[in-house]
């Protein structure tokens, strides 16, 4: 765990992002992003919740799509200053924690080691 300040605001772009669990179905429409370097795909989640996922967590068994691991896109509102504890890092996002307990990913451009 590292301590990391926001140098840059960010907000959260959904209010109910897509999260599956390890081996769920997932749907993928074909659609991808590269960002910053990094391939992501757009899938539907169990529920019909949509977003972005990063490429890491699609595995293909038995022709199905299935989460490699738990996954949230759930995304952390931060103001520049702001200082977070970074938990884990992915396809160029940072999973982090606020003081008060709330967590969700930041991209790693927005922050810099405290």
């Amino acid at each position: 765990m590292a301590e990391l300040r926001v140098i840059q605001a960010w907000q959260a772009s959904y209010d109910d992002p897509v999260q599956v669990g390890a081996g769920e179905d997932l749907r993928l429409t074909g659609r991808t992003d590269l960002w910053d370097g990094h391939l992501w795909q757009w899938a539907v989640d169990r529920t019909g919740r949509e977003g972005w996922v990063p490429d890491a967590l699609v595995r293909v068994d038995d022709g199905h799509s299935k989460a490699a691991f738990d996954y949230s896109a759930q995304e952390l509102t931060c103001e520049a200053g702001q200082v977070l504890t970074g938990l884990k890092s992915l396809n160029g996002w940072i999973w982090c924690r606020t003081e008060d307990g709330m967590e969700g990913w930041v991209p790693e451009r927005h922050l810099e080691p405290c």
